[in-house]
């Protein structure tokens, strides 16, 4: 039965949106779709939704209609001395047409956005009496309050938005913990095999020497997968946190050679830069540039030829920083290099030249994703492969 208080227009609008939702279960895709519908039926010259972190009880921003240099996903906003923290420990949903003059409202926002939050309503969103984050909306286009209309129509919103964040985490974690289990059927195996045959009295030293060996190189490989597995659910759940700050990529790329300088030395490889001095600094969460960064080396140095060359080069565009890694190694055929970025994704024939978790390049596009950047592969059978990454910078 249709609520009196919504039109009919905007009723039918939020069925047609519940079957959107319950169709989506990427959930980047499901959360920006939520703050734009939200912003285009109450109004709003911005709507965002900010998650619930369970363990440290706080409220992070996982996307909004207005996300900048300033306000980035994972910003953290206190459940204390927030509308969003009350509305959220309330369970009730709370509309401020004065927000400013609210003792609980989050001025530093504000202040790091350059925007003054005049009218706000914050939706919290529930799901199996579960907290799941706000949904929140602020200063109507055309400068009036926001309605008892607004309200409602963003809470019949928030409702499905709590159920479709719900399905799309658990979708999320059983697909996870399917593949999970899957991927680590075959080093346990081989463990256990092991284990087995260490205690047999007889085993010759060599064979027990050789035993030992392959043991260790598979649990190695177990926590390689396990903390790729890790890496890869926060990035998925949306709880992984972006620090933006401005630091030297020149530095970087030095780390990033020292780090693996003995290791290409090893196989006689020889890893240079070609990153100008002059670069301008980057803005981006270093951390998480560094693991793209090691990711691209480490593989460029397992699947090269010995005596090969790997080559880290940056650039700056209008706009965009530009880094590249190349290497001199056999090179990946054309059908397969569609498919490089999926997860558990390995060229045929690559697990002999070397071990993996067929994760790393699906991380990396999820964090060069999440600054809003882009991954790209080139490669030629025989003579190597390029992978470049582009960084807006505002």
């Amino acid at each position: 039965m249709t609520s009196p208080h919504i039109p009919l227009q905007a009723y039918q609008r939020l069925l047609n949106i519940a079957r959107d939702l319950g169709a989506t279960l990427d959930l980047d895709r499901l959360l920006d779709h939520i703050v734009h519908v939200a912003a285009e039926l109450s109004n709003a010259s911005a709507a965002s939704i900010l998650l619930y972190d369970p363990q440290r009880k706080i409220l992070r921003f996982q996307t909004a209609t207005n996300l900048s240099d300033t306000l980035q996903k994972g910003t953290e906003v206190p459940l204390e001395n927030s509308i969003a923290g009350q509305a959220l420990k309330r369970r009730v949903p709370i509309r401020r047409q004065e927000a400013q003059k609210d003792p609980n409202h989050y001025r530093h926002l504000d202040e790091v956005t350059h925007t003054q939050t005049k009218a706000l309503i914050a939706i919290p969103l529930i799901a199996q009496e579960q907290p799941i984050g706000v949904l929140e909306a602020i200063n109507k286009r055309d400068g009036s309050m926001f309605t008892d209309v607004d309200e409602e129509i963003l809470t019949v919103l928030g409702a499905q938005a709590a159920v479709a964040i719900q399905n799309s985490r658990l979708f999320q974690q059983s697909d996870l913990i399917s593949e999970l289990v899957h991927e680590i059927r075959t080093p346990l195996g081989a463990i256990l095999a092991g284990a087995q045959l260490l205690r047999l009295p007889h085993l010759p030293v060599e064979e027990r020497l050789h035993t030992i060996d392959a043991i260790e190189h598979e649990a190695r490989h177990l926590n390689e997968l396990t903390t790729a597995f890790l890496d890869l659910a926060r990035l998925e759940s949306g709880r992984a946190r972006f620090k933006r700050t401005q630091f030297d990529f020149v530095a970087l790329t030095n780390e990033v050679m020292q780090l693996f300088s003995s290791k290409a030395a090893e196989r006689d490889i020889v890893i240079a830069a070609d990153v100008p001095p002059d670069l301008p600094p980057l803005y981006a969460d270093r951390g998480k540039i560094r693991q793209v960064l090691i990711n691209l080396v480490s593989n460029a140095i397992k699947y090269n030829k010995p005596g090969g060359q790997i080559r880290i080069a940056a650039r700056h565009e209008p706009h965009a920083l530009v880094f590249s890694v190349s290497d001199t190694g056999a090179g990946i055929p054309p059908e397969h290099q569609k498919h490089l970025f999926q997860k558990f994704y390995r060229v045929p024939g690559s697990s002999k030249k070397a071990a993996g978790t067929g994760l790393g390049l699906h991380i990396c596009k999820r964090i060069v994703e999440a600054h809003d950047g882009s991954i790209l592969v080139e490669s030629k059978v025989g003579k190597g492969t390029t992978f470049t990454v582009t960084l807006p910078q505002k």
